[in-house]
């Protein structure tokens, strides 16, 4: 019904990962497949809402109506069985943007905050530009997937973390995390007094029949123990729109993190980023359920390709949104020859594991949120890069 095989050209579009890669690589003769942004058009109903709005030709100031919470309340209900008041309900110009937000609202300049490598880069970025303490409890890399070291975990908590900033699920890992592995996590906060922030903005991209849980459904008090961050950004290709949803039911959370909003003066938003949330979370449904299963399909594609044709590159199907995990390691080759092969002789731009932590060496992110003529030619070129060892 929709077609997620057309070919866009993104070049020109003023795309981060179509139109720096001079900036970024060096040079812009390689196939981008690194950016969490899609090469999809979004829904037929963001579309038409964007166009509609886009052709009444008056962009004066807008903000978040009543009908794009409603939405979105609804979405996670039902969706996610998350029961939400408007009065919990905040927003940002983006996930990136609320961190820092709620760091500054809800820390002081020293404390620990406590991330789960190899994560997300910003995270690591965020904590330091603030001049917090940055704490890291790396994940465990078993056969049979990415696990909490839970000896670990508890013991950092107990050195007085602050924040915890929970990836769910989890980037670059493609990582859901089950119901009894967030109630855990949940509840070792409230022990120790840490405040979560639970960053969600992967969790309408489930895949294989995994489902997504939320932080906070898993108790009251964990529930008041949490910020939740989601957006229709990565679910829907909007991430230019930079509009995000910030959730928490404490009062004294949300009012910390909103005087902190309001004392930039973020709180007003994007016209088009309203227009387009509402209209994803409301008719966005089918849209999304036909993307999934493309995914799936690239994401099969993708491994039994390396399986046939390049076994030294392997990685886990992942569980939740469009990105490759890919290892090396069996390559025989150091991360920086690794590098320089994607590079020089593939001419293939994805993003480099060691920014996601120490435990990403040997590791690259690969981007399949594309048609599947891109996946075939991006794993072709990686072929040329790896099939003499």
């Amino acid at each position: 019904m929709y077609n997620f095989d057309e070919q866009i050209d993104r070049r020109g579009s003023f795309s981060v990962k179509y139109d720096s890669l001079n900036e970024v690589f060096g040079r812009d003769d390689i196939l981008p497949m690194w950016v969490a942004d899609m090469d999809f058009q979004t829904a037929p109903a963001v579309l038409k809402a964007v166009r509609d709005a886009a052709e009444h030709g008056v962009y004066g100031y807008g903000f978040r109506s009543a009908d794009s919470v409603d939405s979105f309340i609804e979405w996670v209900e039902s969706r996610y069985n998350w029961s939400l008041r408007r009065e919990w309900i905040s927003s940002a110009p983006g996930i990136v943007a609320a961190l820092p937000l709620a760091i500054n609202a809800l820390t002081e300049k020293g404390d620990k905050i406590l991330i789960q490598t190899p994560v997300y880069p910003p995270f690591h970025a965020i904590v330091i530009e603030n001049n917090r303490t940055l704490v890291k409890s790396p994940l465990i890399n078993t056969d049979s997937g990415w696990e909490i070291d839970w000896a670990d975990f508890e013991n950092r908590l107990a050195e007085g973390i602050k924040i915890f900033i929970l990836c769910n699920s989890h980037n670059p890992l493609g990582r859901v995390w089950s119901p009894e592995e967030l109630k855990k996590m949940g509840d070792l906060c409230c022990k120790y007094g840490t405040i979560i922030f639970s960053d969600e903005i992967h969790a309408d991209l489930s895949l294989y029949g995994n489902k997504h849980t939320v932080m906070a459904t898993m108790s009251p008090e964990i529930a008041d123990n949490t910020i939740t961050a989601m957006a229709p950004s990565k679910t829907f290709n909007v991430a230019g729109m930079l509009n995000s949803v910030i959730v928490s039911s404490s009062d004294s959370l949300m009012a910390s993190y909103n005087r902190e909003l309001k004392r930039f003066h973020l709180d007003l938003g994007n016209l088009f980023g309203h227009i387009s949330m509402a209209a994803a979370y409301k008719d966005g449904g089918e849209w999304l359920a036909e993307l999934t299963k493309y995914l799936e399909k690239n994401i099969d594609f993708a491994f039994d390709f390396l399986k046939s044709e390049v076994p030294e590159v392997t990685f886990l199907k992942p569980q939740s949104s469009f990105l490759l995990w890919l290892d090396f390691r069996k390559t025989g080759y150091t991360h920086e020859e690794v590098r320089n092969r994607l590079l020089n002789i593939s001419k293939l731009g994805l993003n480099d594991g060691l920014a996601f932590g120490s435990e990403g060496e040997g590791f690259f992110r690969m981007n399949i949120g594309t048609n599947k003529a891109r996946v075939e030619d991006g794993l072709s070129r990686l072929k040329r890069g790896f099939t003499s060892f």
